[in-house]
């Protein structure tokens, strides 16, 4: 699916039609006046009665024109003549040149010639927010599916693309991040969702590393939660451009003026709403755009599952006074006025700064503003950045290869127990079968079975360039953090590390099974879905897996289940308190003396740590041990 160039959204599987879509003005074609425009082929004579919503806006284009500023009259879009001027903000505030960052920005994406722009992203939110139904009506719009898919779906309904797990099917929840890349529009766009649980928060901020920006789905309902602010601030602090998306505006929602103001003091940004929503909850008939002065009138679709019809207007239209009451319609014109003349003005070089996010409103749930969010995020985002590794910055035009590798996930597949290496592209060129250097081992690796993801689906890659996701099948050396180069000097520490808060063994009961569970936990922990410690100081040590929460133990069970048939016992550990130590000076056989309710380990990478029950293990550890430099994180 794609734009034509009259901005038309057709969709059609050979010569059938299977979404309702009206003919309407897409963000792209951004002039402040009216619209008119012809149908290039005939309307199909009937439409299966399963994708036609009542009163579908297709029945009025295949009558006649339409009412007020849009006519069916010419082959492409071109100003209505009935001479009407928009009323929201000036127009020159969208196609502002700066100085400084903005230019920087656009130079950056002029050198990287000869493909489509590449625009990396994540979806961020607290649970249930409706993050992954965004992120699946936005492959909807971008073509990418012909049918959206439910998160909790029914019998009858199609799963989301991007929860593919069976766990997360049946939970309704993102337990992984997915990789989704589609082209759209005249851009190449990989798109990542992100869980949203807290318990999953390591796999979100690993992802957060490989993106250039962001799109923070709130409920327009509840407003800021604890989650959504924790990815927040570590979007704010790596410099990562935030748009945000007031979702479930179909359903009551606290006053839209309250939720800017709950942006710049809770977060500390400033808001500039790019649309205004049209009345609240059943009263949501649409959203007024800033830009462009016109009114986009919304109209349901099944279950949310196909594109939903739009009607452009002007802001006086008779149209829009059809479909609001008096209250309603002077209320949204007068917190319109109010922001024209109090509110944020429209800063490209704030927004790709981070000091302002701009805010639209819709339901992704009934698609209502979705595609006004993922055109204006398209044209507004950034383009990939530089990366610093430990020699220099690397930027996306330098002609080297650069890369590093933010997740890894087996059994994607599940016919063939594979295992892929999602590598992040930090400049030059990919092609299959080059030769790059790992940049940990120092050995040189043949990526020769590369695959550009879509969920679960997969499909060999040929080439890639700069901000692109590729996945590499194979590959056992490769771990999370690592880097590709065909530079040695060139290392990238983009990967944080995480605190775990939980802890448990997890036994074998079925000895039968020895090598399906000692294979399904190997995997598993090369994933990084949990932390390993190896606990004890003798020869024989014993396997301690640790977390950020409990969910991520019940989720390495299921897929060992699942995945390799072997079943598991999870027996909860003691220990709440984890500290990394150092002590200068010491002896290398040397060890800290321990209180009581405190035990000897070692990290993956052989560092030396100390598990303790509470705060009072952790002070009477201090006081045994002066001068023991202690840290919640890996020391260097």
């Amino acid at each position: 699916m794609g734009r034509t160039d009259s901005g038309c959204l057709l969709r059609t599987m050979g010569s059938l039609f299977v979404a309702p879509v009206s003919y309407h003005v897409t963000w792209a074609q951004r002039q402040g006046d009216g619209y008119k425009f012809d149908r290039k082929a005939p309307m199909p004579s009937s439409l299966p009665d399963s994708t036609m919503p009542p009163d579908s806006p297709l029945d009025s284009l295949s009558a006649g024109p339409l009412t007020g500023p849009e006519k069916v009259s010419g082959s492409h879009l071109t100003p209505a003549d009935d001479g009407a001027e928009p009323t929201g903000a000036d127009s020159t505030d969208s196609e502002r040149v700066h100085d400084g960052e903005v230019d920087d920005t656009r130079a950056r994406e002029a050198s990287l010639k000869g493909d489509l722009p590449r625009r990396t992203f994540a979806i961020i939110s607290h649970p249930d927010a409706g993050k992954t139904t965004l992120t699946e009506k936005l492959l909807l719009y971008g073509g990418a599916v012909d049918l959206a898919g439910s998160v909790t779906a029914r019998k009858n309904q199609r799963a989301t693309t991007s929860d593919w797990m069976e766990l997360e099917k049946q939970r309704g929840i993102s337990i992984s991040s997915t990789v989704l890349q589609f082209d759209y529009d005249g851009y190449r766009v990989n798109l990542l969702d992100t869980p949203g649980h807290k318990d999953f928060s390591e796999d979100t901020y690993r992802v957060l590393t490989a993106v250039d920006a962001a799109v923070m789905v709130i409920d327009a309902g509840k407003g800021i939660e604890p989650q959504t602010r924790k990815l927040f601030e570590v979007c704010k602090r790596r410099g990562v451009p935030i748009f945000t998306f007031m979702n479930k505006c179909d359903r009551p929602m606290r006053d839209p003026l309250e939720l800017l103001d709950e942006l710049e003091k809770v977060l500390g940004i400033g808001a500039f709403p790019v649309n205004w929503p049209l009345g609240s909850g059943p009263t949501f008939k649409g959203v007024y755009d800033r830009l462009t002065g016109r009114v986009h009138l919304f109209e349901r679709t099944r279950q949310g599952a196909y594109v939903a019809p739009v009607t452009v207007v002007g802001l006086d239209d008779p149209a829009i006074r059809e479909r609001l009451d008096d209250l309603t319609y002077q209320q949204a014109r007068d917190e319109i006025e109010m922001l024209s003349g109090a509110g944020e003005s429209y800063d490209e070089a704030r927004v790709l700064a981070g000091e302002i996010t701009p805010v639209y409103f819709g339901s992704a749930a009934n698609n209502f503003g979705v595609q006004l969010l993922l055109d204006g995020f398209l044209e507004h985002s950034a383009p990939p950045g530089p990366r610093r590794s430990a020699a220099r910055v690397i930027e996306p035009g330098d002609p080297g290869f650069t890369g590093f590798v933010f997740k890894i996930q087996a059994n994607m597949d599940p016919r063939h127990r594979d295992r892929i290496a999602f590598i992040r592209l930090v400049s030059g060129s990919f092609t299959r079968e080059m030769t790059v250097i790992h940049a940990q081992s120092g050995k040189k690796i043949r990526l020769s079975n590369a695959q550009k993801l879509f969920g679960q689906q997969r499909e060999t890659v040929e080439d890639g360039r700069a901000g692109d996701v590729v996945g590499i099948v194979g590959h056992d050396v490769l771990r999370i953090g690592d880097t590709l180069t065909d530079d040695r000097s060139v290392i990238f520490d983009e990967i944080p590390r995480f605190t775990p808060e939980v802890f448990a063994y997890l036994h074998n009961p079925q000895p039968g099974n020895a090598k399906k569970f000692r294979l399904g936990v190997d995997q598993l922990l090369q994933e990084g879905v949990v932390q390993v410690f190896h606990v004890g100081t003798g020869q024989v040590k014993t396997q301690l897996l640790a977390a950020v929460g409990p969910l991520q133990f019940e989720v390495v069970q299921h897929r060992l289940k699942a995945e390799y048939g072997a079943e598991s016992r999870l027996s909860p550990a003691r220990w709440t308190i984890i500290r990394w130590w150092k002590m200068a000076n010491a002896a290398k056989d040397w060890l800290p003396e321990l209180p009581m309710d405190a035990e000897h380990a070692v990290d993956r990478d052989d560092k030396q740590v100390v598990l303790l029950a509470d705060e009072w293990a952790l002070r009477h550890l201090t006081q045994r041990n002066p001068g023991i430099e202690l840290s919640s994180l890996p020391l260097t």
